[in-house]
């Protein structure tokens, strides 16, 4: 069996001296790994199995303070930063890569991006529910006939009715779109000024007209609940449109970045734990009468995992330091817009190597569904194709070096 200790406090304090984390940032993230490892590792193999959901891991996430990262104290948040966010994230995407999915979807993508753009009623309203873990958030931008294009070729609108807004579309591969209470929902409000006619809306799922459509069974991350929402004359409080009606392209954009950054923390946390469960196997597996971490293609094999991660936590470290001094009225442009997709492209593109290889190093153990290793094989192209995928990321970085 394949040792499940975390590194080596020698390990630990050696990669904070190289990443230059500070020693409450290691703190932070120590902590965090210690929680994750036993509380969300024990359910990934169920969840991987069964596309199963815990109902009950949200709620205990919001009680240990893993919500609301960023949130004021006054919503029951930690009034801490983003680079907080991104540690907790890393931590959490060792041990259960499809929890930490579900976490940043609600965490970054639909409560931190309230917490950016809603008015002060909005916030009381929902940030006190989403940072408990009471209330499980998404956002649903992307759809049937909108992905890389999601804003050009947005179909879903929000016609104004009296105190209300009747949505009517729909939205797929929606994380945490099964299971969400509180969705940030994006549509168009003037079919005719295209991407400059969107607005944002704060959807219940107990809203008239909403459902979901199917659950969405994928290759990877399979306890993450993915869906298809329809909206059907959804009726939504005309007070629960967020910003200014026709201005919801500033909110998509800067959430994108934002989004961007921190997907790279995933990636780390899982090549992490790749590069762990690496070491332990070559150093347990014997051919030939002796361990295959006594082969020279074994070790050199290990040595580019290193690496690798190595690299990886540099490039995350510097995004989600970048991403951090962004302002509310920031992204979407300029150096903050090429360096998240500069990072996540990295980032995930490496990913793909130290799983490869790190299948390798596992030979036909690698190849079993349920192996851990194999499980984290499987998550690699999602996170080559969200937030926009490699090719949009390369377009993004070209334009704005481009543009300088």
């Amino acid at each position: 069996m394949a040792d499940h200790s975390s590194p080596s406090s020698e390990q630990r304090n050696i990669a904070q001296v190289f990443s230059g984390l500070s020693d409450d940032e290691q703190g932070i993230l120590d902590q965090a790994d210690r929680f994750a490892q036993k509380e969300l590792y024990p359910l990934a193999q169920r969840m991987d199995d069964e596309e199963w959901w815990p109902d009950q891991v949200f709620p205990l996430i919001g009680r240990t303070g893993y919500f609301g990262i960023t949130a004021p104290e006054v919503y029951g948040g930690s009034a801490l930063d983003l680079m907080t966010s991104g540690l907790v994230l890393q931590a959490f995407g060792r041990w259960n890569h499809a929890l930490a999915l579900a976490w940043v979807a609600h965490e970054n993508l639909c409560l931190h991006n309230i917490l950016r753009n809603a008015n002060d009623e909005q916030k009381k309203k929902y940030l006190p529910g989403l940072c408990s873990g009471k209330a499980i958030g998404a956002l649903g931008l992307t759809e049937p006939g909108a992905g890389s294009d999601a804003l050009g070729s947005m179909s879903t609108t929000a016609r104004r009715e009296g105190d209300h807004y009747l949505l009517n579309g729909s939205k797929i591969f929606i994380t945490n779109g099964p299971v969400a209470d509180v969705l940030l929902v994006y549509a168009k409000t003037d079919k005719e000024r295209g991407a400059k006619g969107i607005s944002a809306f704060i959807v219940e799922k107990d809203f008239p007209g909403f459902k979901v459509a199917q659950k969405l069974t994928k290759m990877g991350f399979r306890g993450s609940q993915t869906a298809e929402l329809v909206f059907d004359d959804c009726r939504v409080p005309a007070e629960n449109l967020v910003g200014v009606e026709n201005q919801g392209v500033r909110v998509v954009m800067s959430g994108l970045d934002l989004e961007r950054s921190m997907i790279s923390p995933i990636c780390l946390g899982i090549a992490e734990r790749a590069l762990q469960l690496s070491i332990d196997y070559a150093k347990q597996r014997k051919q030939f009468g002796r361990p295959i971490s006594d082969f020279q293609m074994v070790r050199a094999k290990l040595a580019d995992l290193y690496v690798w991660v190595e690299s990886m936590r540099l490039f995350t470290y510097q995004t989600l330091r970048a991403a951090n001094t962004l302002d509310e009225h920031g992204g979407g442009r300029g150096d903050i817009h090429k360096i998240t997709a500069a990072g996540v492209m990295y980032v995930a593109e490496t990913l793909n190597k130290v799983l490869n290889d790190a299948v390798q190093v596992h030979g036909g153990t690698g190849y079993i569904w349920e192996s851990e290793i194999n499980r984290l094989y499987r998550s690699i192209k999602l996170l080559e194709i969200g937030a926009g995928t490699t090719e949009v990321r390369k377009i993004i970085i070209s334009e704005e070096l481009l543009r300088e």
